[in-house]
């Protein structure tokens, strides 16, 4: 018996990751929001009826796809986002390290890439969420960081998000730029560099100015 579900739970987890990988495919030139369950059953070779078995809608399909996505994203955050130094060998390591994800899973960068301001809100407010996520573990990282002395939980959180977003953005303009086009990959190197620098340097001198919430008097931050 316990042999026989174990085969059970193994072809339901292989039709559900079917699924998954039948919507990721399609949904390299369609939004989430045109994509129908038939669409993807299809794709998948599997009736349209047990597409329920394995999800309540393609809403909640899209969903997991966001889990499965960053999932892939995750490692290569925290190993991008270092709180060693910023100099040039770590931002090379990098960038080399955003390309070569994208390499990996463009499925998965481009399907984030749309979907996180796209139409289907459950799977944009899971992205948020998610992201939201690494940003705040990105922030306990900088914390621990003896560089982050003086500075606010906020004002942490703000540059953490700074980080997360870059890695977003860059990964977002590899997906342009494959190894097939090597002068657009360096184009995009170099500017994903420069960015970086600028993060650091804003960085280093963070504490050394009034911050928007300690403007001198009469001044309007952001005007």
């Amino acid at each position: 018996m316990s042999h026989t579900l174990g085969v059970r739970q193994a072809q339901k987890l292989k039709t559900r990751q079917a699924l998954l990988d039948a919507a990721l495919e399609l949904l390299e030139g369609q939004s989430l929001s045109s994509l129908g369950l038939r669409e993807v059953t299809r794709a998948a070779g599997i009736a349209p009826t047990a597409f329920y078995r394995h999800f309540r809608s393609v809403e909640d399909l899209g969903v997991a796809l966001v889990e499965e996505a960053l999932g892939s994203l995750h490692p290569m955050i925290h190993t991008t986002v270092s709180t060693t130094d910023d100099g040039e060998e770590r931002i090379a390591r990098a960038i080399g390290l955003i390309a070569s994800h994208v390499d990996a899973h463009p499925a998965h960068v481009r399907f984030v890439a749309r979907e996180r301001h796209g139409g289907v809100r459950p799977v944009r407010e899971a992205i948020q969420d998610q992201l939201a996520r690494f940003t705040a573990e990105v922030g306990q990282g900088l914390a621990e960081d003896p560089r982050s002395a003086g500075w606010s939980e906020d004002d942490l959180l703000m540059l953490a998000q700074l980080y997360v977003d870059q890695m977003l953005v860059t990964a977002s303009l590899f997906l342009e730029a494959p190894a097939t086009a090597p002068a657009e990959r360096e184009r995009v190197s170099r500017l994903a560099a420069r960015q970086l620098r600028l993060i650091g340097i804003g960085r280093r001198h963070w504490l050394d100015v009034d911050g928007p919430s300690r403007a001198p008097a009469g001044d309007t931050p952001g005007t």
